[in-house]
């Protein structure tokens, strides 16, 4: 359960923080905090440990301390979204949220994750989807973000390859028209892959036959391939695509965009990307 007792500092509000299990690898309480102070905000941003099945109460207990907003991480987006009050168009497409606002003694759930992917893109390779033909690997929570988010961007096609036929076209009708389940073979065709599972976090391989080579065999200097995850800084997939001659990039931009536009939701201001990037030692385009 969560446990906000004792944890907000002397004289200070407790502003917003982060729900999930695990939460102690997280970068969230840097950058947020990094944002806040830019912002001239004396607001505090901190990680908590929520198990599966708090999350009901984690949000009641952030709205009874007056917490103005809550990011929220693996394994919870989906019971988040269920648990809110309300829920942005996005949340009711996808199902799940990165993000919930506290306001007037309310929840409202949201999600952040397709477009800081998207700003990532542009900020790093000036890559829009538009018209282009993109594939996701994964049809979790974070997956079907980024399938919606690259529909509703306009590309042409948006592949969706899934161990679980039945995730993958799930997950492929978030792209409209655009969307379809494919084969990893298929990547080949595609400007942009994005690996949206969370099995780089413990450095595991796919779970597809033939393990991430069977995607990244197709890969080639004309791709630009996109892991979701930031810990380990270098994954399986984006070491195997890098060897291919891809352009790789791992999730530390998108965790920093997707935490920009939470910003912006929780305080109404613009949000310090540039502060945000320098609290992690890098630049948006490095």
């Amino acid at each position: 359960m969560i446990g906000l007792e004792g944890a907000i500092p002397v004289g200070r509000t407790l502003a917003a923080g982060l729900i999930g299990d695990p939460v102690a690898h997280s970068l969230s309480p840097v950058i947020h905090n990094a944002a806040y102070a830019a912002l001239g905000l004396d607001w505090c941003y901190k990680a908590f440990l929520v198990h599966d099945g708090d999350v009901t109460r984690a949000l009641a207990s952030a709205a009874a301390r007056g917490m103005r907003g809550l990011s929220v991480t693996t394994p919870h987006k989906v019971a988040a979204a269920a648990a809110c009050d309300e829920r942005s168009a996005a949340v009711a497409r996808i199902g799940a949220a990165n993000t919930v606002v506290l306001a007037g003694g309310r929840t409202r759930a949201e999600n952040t994750d397709g477009p800081g992917l998207l700003d990532d893109l542009a900020a790093k390779w000036s890559f829009r989807p538009a018209g282009q033909v993109c594939a996701v690997v994964g049809a979790g929570s974070t997956a079907r973000a980024i399938v919606a988010a690259l529909g509703d961007a306009g590309a042409r096609e948006v592949l969706v390859i899934d161990r679980t036929p039945a995730h993958a076209e799930a997950a492929a009708t978030l792209a409209g028209a655009a969307g379809r389940v494919a084969a990893p073979r298929e990547v080949a065709s595609a400007a942009l892959v994005v690996q949206a599972t969370s099995v780089g976090f413990a450095g595991e391989s796919g779970g597809f036959e033939g393990g991430w080579e069977a995607v990244t065999h197709h890969l080639g200097a004309a791709h630009l391939a996109v892991d979701v995850v930031y810990a380990p800084p270098v994954t399986e997939f984006l070491a195997l695509a890098g060897a291919q001659g891809a352009r790789v990039r791992n999730g530390l931009g998108m965790l920093v965009h997707q935490a920009a536009h939470q910003v912006a939701l929780f305080t109404g201001r613009t949000p310090p990307v540039e502060v945000m990037f320098a609290a992690l030692g890098i630049a948006p385009t490095t």
